[in-house]
C-alpha cells in the first residue's frame, strides 16, 4: 500500500500535515499552517521537493 498524506486540525486550531507510509507508520509532519488550503499546498510542495531527492551525509 502506498504511502498517504493527512491534513487535520490540531488542538490551537491550526492545520497541518502528517505523511504516514504503507504500514501506517508516521514518517513526516508538517508545521502548523493558518488554513486547510495552506496545509494541502504544503504537502504538494514535499512531493514536489521529493521528486528525484538524493540522500546526503552531512
Amino acid at each position: 500500500m502506498a504511502g498517504k498524506f493527512e491534513v487535520y486540525e490540531d488542538k490551537a486550531g491550526k492545520y497541518r500535515f502528517r505523511l504516514k507510509a504503507g504500514n501506517g507508520e508516521v514518517v513526516a509532519t508538517g508545521e502548523a499552517y493558518e488554513t486547510k488550503g495552506a496545509a494541502i499546498k504544503g504537502t504538494e510542495a514535499v512531493q514536489r521537493a521529493a521528486d528525484g531527492a538524493t540522500v546526503v551525509e552531512v
